[in-house]
């Protein structure tokens, strides 16, 4: 006990913030999601630019709704698996803790693409859907992101403003903007996740 009266106050004060600067990294370390899958984005991005080069190909409203579908749950899947493993390999559970609450932010956005993907196609509003994806799975990626490493929020701040460009924008110019947010997108930040990030 001696040892810390000997010390000058300034010195104390200087070990007490330095040890909690420590607690307050290692907490919020401790509240980020970090097993978002740099490679997974990768992944996710060539289908999307393989999906978006196939829907310009495609000669009805339907064929190109199926080529996107296919290509989200492939993209899914993939991304899904590459972060289990990622998460199996850092020892984070993607049932509890900040995967939860990373989950629990990033879902709701993509389950009401879904809601209005069937509206607007009920509709007919074939136009809008790009649009809508796009923002939709931004603003999950957003909400989401903020649980997760900070290239992730960014992220989807690009998809969102994609998507709104493209809500205004002529229908001929959605094939380039579904491509550059699912695809160009995902391989600029896959790669930033997977090299800074873990993988």
């Amino acid at each position: 006990m001696s040892h810390l009266f000997s010390r000058p106050p300034a010195a104390l004060a200087d070990h007490a913030a330095d040890q909690l600067a420590f607690i307050r990294d290692t907490m919020v370390r401790a509240g980020r999601f970090t097993a978002v899958s740099g490679t997974g984005m990768i992944g996710a991005g060539v289908i999307g630019v393989v999906a978006a080069l196939l829907s310009a190909l495609t000669a009805s409203p339907a064929s190109w709704l199926a080529v996107w579908l296919v290509a989200a749950a492939t993209a899914v899947a993939l991304a899904v698996t590459l972060m289990a493993r990622k998460a199996q390999r850092s020892g984070q559970s993607l049932r509890a803790g900040p995967a939860r609450t990373f989950a629990l932010a990033f879902v709701p956005p993509l389950v009401a693409g879904a809601l209005l993907t069937v509206a607007f196609v009920a509709e007919g509003a074939w136009h809008r859907l790009p649009g809508m994806w796009l923002v939709c799975y931004g603003a999950g990626v957003v909400s989401g992101g903020a649980f997760s490493v900070r290239a992730v929020p960014l992220f989807g701040v690009i998809l969102v403003t994609l998507g709104a460009v493209a809500l205004f924008a002529p229908t001929a110019s959605h094939v380039w903007l579904l491509g550059a947010g699912f695809g160009g997108a995902h391989l600029v930040f896959g790669y930033i996740v997977a090299r800074y990030h873990g993988g």
